[in-house]
């Protein structure tokens, strides 16, 4: 049996007085469960955030990482600095990194590695664009992707990996893929690494479904068989849509 996982992807949101107002509603609202839930605040508030949560149930996950440890790299953010401040996680591969920042393949098959041997858990994110589901190559892609993006990882280090797939035009558009579809691709993902990297892994491995996740529609997209819970964006920067979302996955 998988652990159902939420995350909380709070994107770049959020002032400190808001952060901390929203980490309190949380705790208000939350009550510890069979769920794993993260919560990725902006790297500003890390460890503010972990203060408030520790001890709760809740963990704290940073939004990305440098591949390198440390050097001439201004403004950003290593493995030990995410460590220090109490993050066990860290989400690579966002599709707003890919997009937005041209951040490749195979760089973040680095920054998955430097992670992994950091000891930092990993969400791993990878979806379509529109253009590429309607010409029907998103198993394509999606495959390929997986490919790249964890290439050299070993079947031990899926322990510490949970994937995420994130149709990138359902990502804060409104638009959600349909429960099927949602799970017709998470099989496909499934199988994929029953071909790659054995029955074992394919059973153990955790993996979200992000974009557009909302009350209205956790309860039916976590009820397949496939999905093990949500990435989630929007809804996770108002406390009760979050704790909703939280409720539907357990």
């Amino acid at each position: 049996m998988r652990t159902p996982v939420v995350a909380a992807n709070w994107k770049m949101n959020k002032d400190l007085t808001e952060a901390k107002s929203l980490v309190s509603e949380l705790l208000a609202g939350y009550q510890d469960a069979a769920t794993e839930v993260y919560i990725a605040p902006p790297f500003v508030f890390l460890n503010e955030v972990n203060q408030h949560i520790k001890g709760s149930g809740m963990q704290l996950a940073a939004q990305n990482m440098n591949a390198v440890e440390s050097g001439a790299h201004t403004g950003e953010i290593s493995s030990s600095m995410l460590k220090s401040v109490g993050a066990s996680t860290v989400i690579l591969g966002h599709s707003e990194r890919r997009d937005s920042y041209g951040e490749t393949d195979a760089h973040i098959n680095e920054k998955v590695k430097a992670a992994l041997a950091a000891g930092i858990q990993v969400i791993f994110c990878f979806g379509e664009q529109l253009a590429e589901r309607k010409s029907n190559t998103h198993f394509e892609v999606v495959q390929s992707q997986l490919a790249s993006g964890l290439a050299g990882v070993t079947t031990e280090d899926y322990k510490h990996i949970i994937l995420a797939y994130e149709p990138v035009w359902a990502i804060g558009t409104g638009e959600t893929a349909s429960p099927e579809q949602a799970q017709e691709m998470h099989a496909f993902i499934r199988e994929y690494l029953r071909s790659e990297v054995g029955a074992d892994v394919a059973d153990q491995t955790r993996i979200l479904y992000g974009g557009s996740v909302k009350p209205g529609n956790a309860a039916d997209l976590f009820s397949r068989p496939d999905i093990d819970g949500g990435l989630i964006g929007g809804a996770s920067l108002q406390a009760a849509d979050f704790l909703a979302i939280v409720n539907a996955a357990s």
